[in-house]
């Protein structure tokens, strides 16, 4: 593993910039506290799966999409699992769901967002397995970084404050879901215009 590229990718992932990719890891994890943290591991492990396909494809010139496309399907796949969470009837999370589903399939498309950040620092570097294995381990590691903050603040919340855990996974989801709309109507200014 390449500790400079391990480095790159949590430094990524948890830098403002890639809010994008932070608001999907929040509806990714609204609808959990700190004891679901083992549920919430394999989510963000699929997630991680999904966008490392994809990351390596687009770094080896095998798949190309438009940066302008991927910059809308990002905020929507925050959307739909935003509203998947509002509309959710469960307070608890079951032991497979949706979620899961939208984590691997959606980190597909999140993969192709990181792979213009990838490729200009590659370079023209022959080798690129080291680098990719570090920088998505490290992406991996960013987000377990910016789970474990979220599952602290929504147990505390439940726990200590007067919310329902259903009101909250509402509340963060909601907040989410508008981030993310507000990125989807540039999008479609991005892409039209």
């Amino acid at each position: 593993m390449d500790e400079l590229y391990f480095q790159l990718g949590w430094q990524h992932i948890i830098n403002w910039e890639a809010y994008d990719h932070i608001l999907f890891v929040i509806a990714l994890s609204a609808i959990y506290l700190l004891r679901d943290w083992r549920k919430v591991l394999v989510l963000v492990t699929a997630f991680t799966v999904g966008h490392s396909i994809t990351l390596a494809l687009s770094v080896l010139h095998i798949i190309r999409i438009p940066a302008a496309l991927i910059e809308f399907l990002i905020p929507v796949t925050i959307c739909i699992t935003a509203i998947s969470n509002i509309i959710r009837k469960d307070d608890e999370p079951q032991k497979l769901q949706l979620n899961y589903f939208y984590a691997l399939f959606f980190g597909l498309i999140h993969g192709l967002g990181f792979s213009n950040y990838l490729k200009s620092l590659l370079g023209n570097q022959a080798n690129i397995v080291k680098p990719l294995l570090g920088f998505n381990l490290g992406l991996e590691f960013g987000q377990i970084i910016i789970v474990m903050c979220i599952l602290l603040i929504s147990t505390t919340i439940v726990k200590f404050g007067s919310l329902k855990r259903r009101d909250w996974n509402v509340f963060l989801s909601s907040a989410t879901f508008g981030a993310a709309f507000l990125m989807v109507i540039q999008g479609v200014r991005a892409l039209f215009i």
